[in-house]
């Protein structure tokens, strides 16, 4: 008979009862349909202020369309961790990987804590590598990885030992989230004997960025000799092997630093790049059939994210219905009300849920399990592989590392789950089954397309176990979801960007009876969306944020990246990644930088043009119209109210912008930008009065 305990769902499937959202959102979506009868039916008597309206709500109609069906099915998924240990004595090996790009601009100790959180999790240490790609080339970070090893030995017991929930070392150790479930004394002792050594490996780390790595480079620092960083060999090091098989509480896990080969002719696809060449390495060295991205500035705050992985991995009827599963984002140290719009709280609560219910969202790009096979390039369309794959096909696929294709057709055919890592005298990496032959790891990064599925290829990888969590994604995407994915991002501001009084209106007038559709159309999304956000736990005053925010990241990053599209698309321009500037959160902050939290800071990049242009505009509309001195437009016809109001919201949401008019040093707009700014407002002012 069946063990009735193994037979039960490694997770459940819950939709959300959203039929009141839904009733509202089909009522915005009917108030919007007849907004664009009224424009079609009195075309005719107006002129281009009103094509130009009609365009506009077009467009948001379309884009509310997206929204709707997105959010239509929001499902959660209840996963149950400690079944998957039942049901599954030997559990699966998974390999985890780590990418740093910039020594400077992603401090080391980030890297450190994100590393130390994974070496940590309650998983079995032997089940578990982890693979730090540093596209730096650093010795720095080579050297705070090699010492942060030192540090798990202590740091992955002390955790086990008392059930540490947050296993990062300067998230546990800040006091929020300390633990007081355990108040014994030899407790006391163990957490101060560990708080020492954290903090004496953050000054060592600190110290080594200061130049006093060793300046020889000699030994295991050989490598990094005369090291160019966009021009030097690849560099493998095994900083850590595990050899406790069996134990399930055995030390460390597996740590690898990689330093991939890069040659300046040779494109090398950033982080893409970075993680065909991780996926690579793994593939000859552990070939775990799971895998987890994530950031360096990104830690995990749930000890059993493997394992709640897993259920849906796992607990799927067939491998196709589940290609990986991805974790939202969550973000600590982030300031009050999200003033700058940047946590996507409500939409990971909403948007994501609900591509979850149309077969699950995108890749995030963090915080996400593979399924190395699919990453591989296995479809779902794919018939099951059987036998001994050909040599030649696995050439034409992989290329030419017989090593790598060997653990290829391993994992494609599903021979074996994974393979053990075997260091000779002299610390290079071998595989068990052929010991006496070196890995080939040279030239790894040479074509990124050889491992297909990488092709398309924030801070806390988050799994509250008082949440609901994960989000799985199917391998195949269902004709709903496409469109689906073009809303994904972004919320749709459904109402018109508002008319300006410089000419004819662009709506209806006072007294006409189709006032009422744009006026109910504004007031039911903007208390809609309120109550999303009440509903998520957030404040009136995020929602604003959040509002304003959408519509100067839509002025600013949106437009620019649209141009970055087009001259890419004609062959003038090439996409370039920057790494983004990440710091450690710091508890000694200055009255001065409390005082200007969730302030704007400007430089004289032309990325704050068009917002500094639309919100001189609006303010020399509304002059004009208090004043008097708007012209009548042709039919005698002059903006109303409802253009002054929706002027006046524009300038409301630009208020940080108004403020940057009149600040000073690194909070005021650069003169530069406002003469340019007020240059081109000028120009559509007086085309506006003409047209």
């Amino acid at each position: 008979m069946a063990n009735p305990t193994t037979s039960l769902p490694l997770y459940e499937r819950i939709a959300r009862k959203n039929t009141i959202a839904r009733a509202i959102e089909l009522s915005i979506l009917s108030l919007l349909l007849s907004l664009l009868a009224y424009r079609i039916l009195s075309f005719q008597d107006h002129g281009f202020s009103w094509l130009w309206a009609s365009l506009c709500e077009s467009w948001f109609a379309f884009i509310w369309v997206l929204t709707v069906s997105t959010k239509w099915n929001q499902v959660e998924y209840k996963t149950y961790p400690q079944r998957v240990l039942q049901r599954k004595p030997e559990l699966p090996p998974v390999d985890m990987f780590v990418t740093t790009a910039d020594p400077v601009l992603e401090p080391p100790i980030l890297t450190v804590n994100t590393v130390l959180s994974l070496l940590a999790l309650d998983y079995p240490a032997d089940k578990l590598a982890c693979y730090v790609s540093d596209d730096g080339g650093s010795p720095l970070t080579f050297y705070s990885i090699v010492e942060a090893s030192k540090f798990a030995k202590l740091w992955v017991p002390f955790c086990k030992k008392y059930s540490i929930q947050v296993r990062a070392p300067f998230r546990y150790f800040s006091g929020e989230s300390m633990s007081s479930q355990d108040t014994s004394a030899q407790f006391q002792q163990d957490w101060k004997k560990m708080k020492d050594e954290y903090e004496q490996l953050s000054q060592k780390i600190e110290d080594a960025s200061k130049g006093s790595i060793p300046c020889e480079l000699t030994g295991e620092f050989a490598d990094f000799k005369n090291i160019q960083r966009r021009n030097h060999a690849s560099i493998v090091k095994v900083i850590w092997e595990n050899k406790e098989a069996g134990n399930a509480n055995g030390g460390v896990p597996h740590l690898v630093y990689i330093s991939r080969e890069k040659r300046p002719k040779h494109p090398h696809h950033f982080k893409a790049g970075a993680m065909n060449v991780l996926t690579r390495v793994s593939g000859v060295m552990t070939n775990a059939p799971f895998m987890l991205n994530v950031d360096c500035d990104m830690y995990v705050n749930n000890p059993q994210i493997v394992l709640h992985a897993l259920c849906l991995l796992l607990g799927m009827k067939s491998d196709k219905d589940c290609a990986f599963v991805q974790f939202p984002q969550h973000f600590y140290d982030g300031l009050k009300d999200d003033p700058f719009g940047n946590q996507l709280a409500v939409l990971f609560e909403y948007l994501v849920r609900g591509l979850a219910g149309i077969q699950g969202p995108l890749y995030g790009g963090t915080g996400c399990f593979h399924r190395r096979k699919v990453i591989y390039g296995l479809s779902p369309f794919d018939e099951e592989i059987s036998g001994k794959l050909s040599d030649e096909s696995l050439q034409k696929t992989f290329g030419n590392s017989m090593e790598f294709n060997k653990s290829a057709a391993q994992i494609l055919s599903g021979s074996k789950n994974g393979l053990d890592l075997w260091i000779d005298d002299r610390g290079r990496p071998h595989r068990t089954d052929n010991p006496g032959e070196r890995l080939e790891i040279n030239h790894l990064h040479t074509d990124p397309a050889r491992v297909s599925g990488l092709r398309a290829l924030r801070r806390a990888c988050d799994d509250d176990p008082a949440e609901k969590v994960g989000h799985r994604a199917s391998r195949n995407t269902s004709q709903p979801e496409k469109p689906a994915h073009l809303d994904t991002g972004r919320e749709a501001p459904v109402q018109a960007m508002p008319g300006l009084p410089l000419g004819p209106p662009m709506g209806p007038t006072v007294g006409e009876p189709a006032l009422l559709i744009p006026v109910a159309i504004f007031i039911t999304y903007n208390l809609y969306t309120l109550s999303e956000y009440l509903r998520a736990g957030l404040s009136a005053r995020a929602w604003w944020n959040n509002q304003r925010m959408w519509r100067i990241t839509a002025m600013t990053a949106w437009l620019f990246g649209v141009f970055s599209v087009i001259l890419k698309l004609l062959g003038l321009s090439e996409t370039v990644f920057e790494v983004t500037q990440k710091e450690q959160s710091s508890t000694n902050n200055s009255d001065d930088d409390n005082a200007n939290v969730g302030r704007f800071t400007f430089d004289e990049s032309p990325i704050f043009i068009p917002a500094t242009t639309v919100l001189l505009v609006n303010l020399t509309a509304l002059v004009i119209a208090i004043l008097g001195f708007q012209p009548v437009a042709h039919g005698g016809d002059r903006s109303g109210i409802g253009e002054v109001i929706f002027s006046s919201c524009v300038v409301l949401c630009l208020w940080a912008f108004l403020k940057g008019l009149f600040g000073k040093g690194k909070y005021g707009i650069p003169l530069a930008t406002v003469y340019k700014s007020g240059a081109l407002a000028l120009l559509f002012v007086n085309l506006s009065r003409w047209t």
